[in-house]
């Protein structure tokens, strides 16, 4: 007969430990169930989940690893596991595996306390907590700092929903984004991201630049919030806008398109995806002339907006061709998708504003970014706390994955 046991170590982090530790447990011809190993600030945590045959000299064994770990200054603790209990964990592995996301600009035990709490609230197991940010040094946070720990959970949620406004009661009381995803064959597979561009790439929204420059500032501002906000249909709130912009001088736009502030992490995201494989893409209900300068600047693959109608060096107040709506970027989504032979659940959305909900509920990963109260109610994630790079840590990828930012 077999026994099991479950030996683990810890200590002073030192080269070849894991050779010296497998070594001895080859050489009285045990069976490893499941190996895992920490690192943190140079201490090693290590646990070696071990079937024992029965013809094992289990006191020989325990010897050679006492006195291997005795040498290195090291503990170990030798501890048996029950059939049953085995059984219990070996069943555990069909339960249902969440992923849940801290984003901040630096981590806080309140933070952790508050998360873990609400997990343990639920029933759910945490299977393994790591940190995806670098390290942060002592003292001031460096400017636009990053800080993120990944929960992987497992377990029944019979009200997933419930969990997750839990979670988000949570991230609005301590200023942090949580973000909560099922762990599935998807989250490391997405292949298209497609953003708005107005106060999502960049931080500003072009048509009200437009009109301040036109001298209609407050006109257009207040039909842009109300629109933004839901509060009237786009497009007709949209040609009102454009409308107010007859007369303006072209060179008005190249103006306004230098002194475009590109959103915080829009660089090193889109970089780092192209750098994956990613294609990406522009979905805006802005205007053509400002999507090619970001994408001459970002390199972005695709572009859909809408194009400003200009006679004779000057705005006409009309657009050419049907407007960028809502619909119509779900429609371009949906088309995107099909151009690149993707599916939409390996498809990222990215956006602000109401108009934006169309294509962050039809794609496999929704992110509101900075968006307006009733946009980060409706999408199924949201980051308001960081820069778009933040994304990268909802996909998994952790910083010394990355590159340099």
């Amino acid at each position: 007969m077999t026994d099991i046991q479950l030996i683990t170590f810890s200590g002073e982090d030192q080269g070849g430990l894991t050779a010296g530790i497998t070594a001895i447990l080859a050489g009285h011809g045990v069976n490893v169930l499941d190996i895992g190993q920490a690192v943190i600030h140079a201490t090693l945590s290590m646990g070696v989940l071990v079937e024992i045959p029965a013809d094992c000299d289990r006191e020989a064994l325990s010897a050679a690893l006492q006195s291997y770990a005795s040498e290195r200054s090291m503990r170990v603790r030798i501890g048996d596991v029950s059939p049953e209990s085995y059984r219990q964990w070996v069943d555990g592995q069909g339960r249902a595996r969440y992923i849940i996301t801290l984003l901040a600009r630096k981590i806080t035990a309140d933070q952790l306390a508050r998360v873990t709490e609400v997990v343990s609230r639920y029933d759910l197991n945490i299977d393994g907590i790591n940190r995806l940010s670098g390290r942060i040094p002592l003292g001031e946070l460096p400017a636009l700092s990053k800080a993120c720990v990944e929960f992987t959970v497992r377990g029944e949620l019979p009200d997933s929903s419930a969990f997750r406004e839990d979670l988000l009661e949570v991230a609005g009381a301590l200023d942090v984004d949580l973000a909560f995803q099922q762990d599935n064959m998807y989250r490391r597979n997405r292949r298209l991201v497609a953003f708005d561009m107005d106060s999502t790439l960049i931080e500003a929204e072009v048509i009200d630049e437009l009109a301040a420059a036109a001298g209609v500032g407050e006109q257009v501002s207040a039909i842009t919030e109300r629109a933004m906000r839901g509060e009237l249909d786009f497009s007709e709130s949209f040609r009102a806008r454009v409308a107010l912009l007859q007369g303006l001088e072209e060179s008005a736009l190249e103006q306004v398109a230098s002194r475009l502030k590109i959103t915080e992490g829009a660089e090193h995201l889109i970089g780092t995806l192209h750098t994956l494989g990613y294609k990406t893409a522009i979905l805006s209900g802005g205007f053509t002339y400002f999507a090619r300068h970001l994408q001459a600047r970002l390199g972005i693959d695709y572009i859909y907006a809408n194009e400003l109608d200009i006679v004779d060096g000057k705005v006409t107040g009309k657009v050419v061709g049907g407007i960028v709506d809502g619909a119509r970027k779900a429609e371009l989504l949906r088309q995107l998708a099909r151009d690149e032979g993707v599916d939409l659940q390996q498809v990222i959305a990215v956006g602000d504003g109401a108009n934006d909900l169309p294509m962050l509920s039809i794609a496999g990963l929704g992110i509101a970014f900075r968006a307006k109260p009733l946009v980060q109610q409706s999408a199924e994630q949201s980051i308001s706390t960081l820069g778009l790079d933040a994304i990268l840590y909802l996909l998994g990828f952790s910083d010394k994955h990355q590159g340099p930012a």
